[in-house]
């Protein structure tokens, strides 16, 4: 373990989406200037959306949202610290589940109280087997100024400043009380330079890292120069300070201080607040512990009010040793009065500089003859936000070419030249033929890759499948065409195919639905894999190439992603049609009484 808690590259992953808890660890970012938020992501196990919006100074950040820990680990390797703040029902599954998460995790704050003193018991050792910080129950937490801090500790962004919580300063800070911590930060402020690291450890009976361990760290901190421990009635912890000093593991100096020696006023045991703050022995009173720890050569003073003065002292010293130089105060970021959320997002391009970006990708480095660019490469920018290899924009390109058009009778076609031909516009013709596409035009492709890549996935065979899609009761989508058979092929699949074969890595699920081909074609030769059904199932394949995976695939498949080729592709052929119309000026279209069953039965009366 790092003998610094946190640095100003740590990251945290939320457990519960405690927005303002989440806002303030953001403004207190934003004010110390990081570069990336200190919140990689929330785990959110009820809501289902995608992300949440948060301030970062006057601008706003998505912070993505994840079902589990597990989820949200998966994509944020680097956030190495867990913020639980579940209730006390809960915190203890999900702490112990990020135990168990191998090296994922190096410090697990649980901010509950109240866990069954036999859980945390058992949370707290398998913590320290697996050589993990547990910080709590019952904590606000801990903060490296100037890097890092958790959730709430320290107040407002004001009292932050005010107690030079913002920048590093020379003192380690250890206490039990949370409420008490913040004080004694501003009386550090006051008195000495500020605080180079602070922990309240939690106020629970048995809470995961005690006093000693982070003193043992902190004097192997080089940031840290002293040390300030606020203990309190009840429990042995500071003795195990004491012992440290005695031996020299600890050789900073320490300032110390146990509150609660009013408790010998009373008759009878008081607990004072929190669980672990009662004396059960004379040695857990606080005027014990106070006067060993005295005895032992740590700067313990008179009273509590005595603290300020004895910081004072002890910092002032360290000062004229030299081990404590000046602090350079550094310039301080103000986060605005008022914020305005934003109320729409763009995340795949951006016109506000000089030139609009698609992707980030200025559109001069895409759009001219001599960048070697194709509408594959935009359509990969701003569909997908990423650069596809040449062998994948090619593909999209040749899927769009291969839909453009399929004859002036289709139903689309047919809606957008009737719609021209009553006068409208170019637009309004071309809506009326979009207007079409859905399931039974187009919508094949969204199902032939839906339905093979479930089967694929479920390692059916293409017997199963088969019986599987006639209990569904649903026509195999992609197979059957009314005129290309095995005899009269579709030169449009044939071409995809070679396509496929000569430039993708691998066509596992093309390879998988030839199987299926094979068998439909022996009931019905006219039961082939037609270009619908080819070009869904490519893109599968081109996507598991890519590196995406079967979940985000899915996800593109469930949200139309793959209907929007067969869109765009068809776009080209509806405004050829319309244009075509206008071209040779045809007149109001009305269907030929011919043409139409007529077969109007006098209405019925109602008495």
């Amino acid at each position: 373990m790092s003998n610094r808690l946190f640095t100003k590259d740590t990251q945290a992953i939320f457990w519960n989406n405690n927005k303002s808890a989440i806002q303030r660890m953001l403004d207190y970012d934003y004010v110390i200037g990081r570069e990336k938020p200190s919140v990689a992501a929330i785990v959110a196990p009820t809501s289902s959306n995608k992300f949440e919006k948060f301030f970062y100074g006057p601008d706003e950040i998505m912070v993505p949202l994840y079902r589990t820990t597990a989820d949200a680990v998966n994509e944020h390797k680097n956030a190495d610290v867990l913020l639980n703040f579940a209730s006390f029902r809960t915190a203890y599954d999900v702490s112990m589940e990020a135990i168990n998460m191998g090296d994922q995790f190096k410090t697990i704050m649980v901010t509950a109280e109240g866990i069954p003193e036999r859980l945390a018991r058992k949370m707290n050792q398998a913590a320290r087997d697996n050589g993990i910080l547990v910080i709590g129950p019952a904590t606000v937490g801990a903060i490296t100024p100037g890097a890092f801090k958790i959730a709430n500790i320290g107040g407002t962004i004001e009292n932050i400043i005010k107690s030079k919580l913002h920048r590093a300063g020379s003192a380690g800070l250890v206490t039990r009380s949370g409420g008490l911590f913040n004080e004694l930060c501003n009386i550090i402020s006051l008195n000495a330079d500020g605080v180079a690291e602070g922990v309240a450890i939690g106020g629970d009976r048995f809470v995961g890292s005690v006093f000693i361990d982070h003193l043992l760290r902190m004097e192997e901190n080089p940031d840290v120069k002293y040390m300030i421990l606020l203990g309190e009635v009840g429990g042995t912890e500071e003795y195990k300070v004491i012992e440290a000093v005695k031996s020299g593991k600890i050789k900073k100096p320490i300032i110390a201080w146990c509150i609660g020696t009013i408790a010998k006023h009373f008759s009878s045991g008081v607990q004072f607040g929190h669980a672990g703050a009662s004396a059960n022995a004379e040695r857990e009173t606080a005027e014990a512990k106070n006067a060993a720890m005295r005895e032992a050569g740590i700067h313990v003073p008179n009273s509590f009010n005595d603290l300020p003065q004895t910081i004072h002292q002890v910092y002032t010293d360290l000062r004229k040793e030299g081990v404590i130089s000046e602090i350079e105060e550094p310039e301080v970021r103000t986060i605005p009065k008022t914020r305005k959320p934003k109320n729409f997002i763009c995340t795949i391009s951006d016109d506000r500089g000089e030139e609009a970006t698609y992707a980030g990708y200025p559109i001069s480095s895409v759009a001219t003859p001599d960048t070697g660019k194709s509408i594959g490469d935009v359509v990969s920018l701003l569909w997908f936000k990423k650069v596809y290899p040449k062998w994948a924009t090619d593909f999209i390109e040749t899927v769009i070419k291969t839909v453009a058009d399929h004859g002036p009778a289709v139903s689309g076609a047919h809606n957008a030249k009737v719609t021209a031909r009553a006068g409208k516009s170019v637009v309004e013709s071309l809506v009326t033929g979009l207007l079409t596409i859905g399931p039974r035009f187009g919508g094949a492709i969204d199902g032939a890759a839906k339905y093979f890549k479930y089967a694929n996935d479920n390692d059916m065979t293409p017997q199963e499948f088969l019986a599987f899609m006639k209990k569904q009761g649903i026509p195999i989508p992609g197979i059957g065409h009314r005129i290309k058979s095995l005899r009269n092929p579709d030169k449009r699949v044939e071409g995809l195919k070679k396509y496929a074969n000569e430039y993708f890595p691998s066509t596992s699920l093309l390879d998988y639905a030839l199987e299926v081909e094979q068998l439909t074609t022996s009931k019905k030769d006219n039961l082939i894999l037609n270009v619908d059904g080819t070009i869904g199932i490519l893109m599968v394949d081109m996507w598991r190439a890519l590196g995406y995976s079967e979940k985000e695939i899915d996800e593109f498949i469930e949200s139309g992603t793959l209907n929007s080729f067969f869109i765009l592709g068809r776009t080209i052929g509806f405004i050829g049609h319309v244009l075509d119309e206008k071209r040779l000026a045809m007149p109001m279209y009305r269907h030929p009484f011919d043409d139409i069953l007529y077969d109007v039965k006098p209405a019925e009366e109602i008495k």
